[in-house]
C-alpha cells in the first residue's frame, strides 16, 4: 500500500537557528532557538520563535506557535495597498507597492515573510540592523498595520461611502 502525502496548508521557512549556552554548576547547559515563518502564499502569514533542547523540537514548537498567531495581509492584486515605513528596535523597514511583474525585490529574511504572505510584486529595504529576528518582526508588524485599499481610499475621500436607507 502506497502512502500519499497530504498537501500542506502552509509553507514553512526556517529563518534562523541559534545555539544558546548557559553556564551552570554542573557544566554548560545547551539549548536551541528557531525563528520560523509560516504562510499559505495567499495572504495569511505568521512568525514565531521556538526554544527547545534540540533543533527539531525548537522548529516544531515555532511552527505550531506561528500557526496560532496568523495574520491576514490585505493585498491589492499581487502587491501591497500602500507604502509603509516601520521601526522595531534598531530595524527600519520600508515597503513600497510595485507594478505587476516586478517581483519581490527584498533582502534576506524580509523576502521570506513577503513571499509566504503571498505578495508577488513589492520593493522592500531594511535599514539599521542586520539582526534577522528584528527585521522579520518589523516586517510582520508592518504587514499587521497594513490597511485595506478601500479603507485607505475612503479615508482620503476617493471612494464614496455606501448610503444606508433610512426606515420610516
Amino acid at each position: 500500500m502506497k502512502h500519499t502525502k497530504l498537501p500542506q496548508e502552509f509553507d514553512e521557512k526556517v529563518i534562523k537557528v541559534g545555539r544558546v549556552s548557559k553556564k551552570t554548576k554542573g557544566g554548560n547547559h545547551m539549548s536551541f532557538t528557531a525563528l520560523v515563518v509560516v504562510g499559505d502564499r495567499k495572504s495569511r502569514v505568521g512568525i514565531a520563535l521556538g526554544k527547545a533542547k534540540d533543533v527539531m523540537n525548537a522548529i516544531q514548537k515555532a511552527v505550531k506557535k506561528a500557526k496560532k498567531h496568523l495574520i491576514t495581509v490585505p493585498l491589492h492584486g499581487t502587491t501591497l495597498p500602500h507604502e509603509l515605513k516601520i521601526k522595531f528596535g534598531a530595524a527600519k523597514v520600508i515597503m513600497k507597492p510595485a507594478p505587476l511583474g516586478t517581483g519581490v525585490i527584498a533582502g534576506g529574511s524580509i523576502r521570506s515573510v513577503l513571499e509566504l504572505a503571498g505578495v508577488k510584486d513589492v520593493v522592500a529595504k531594511t535599514l539599521g540592523t542586520n539582526n534577522r529576528l528584528s527585521n522579520v518582526t518589523a516586517t510582520f508588524n508592518a504587514l499587521k498595520k497594513m490597511s485595506d485599499i478601500v479603507a485607505v481610499k475612503r479615508a482620503l475621500g476617493q471612494v464614496p461611502t455606501p448610503k444606508v436607507k433610512e426606515s420610516k
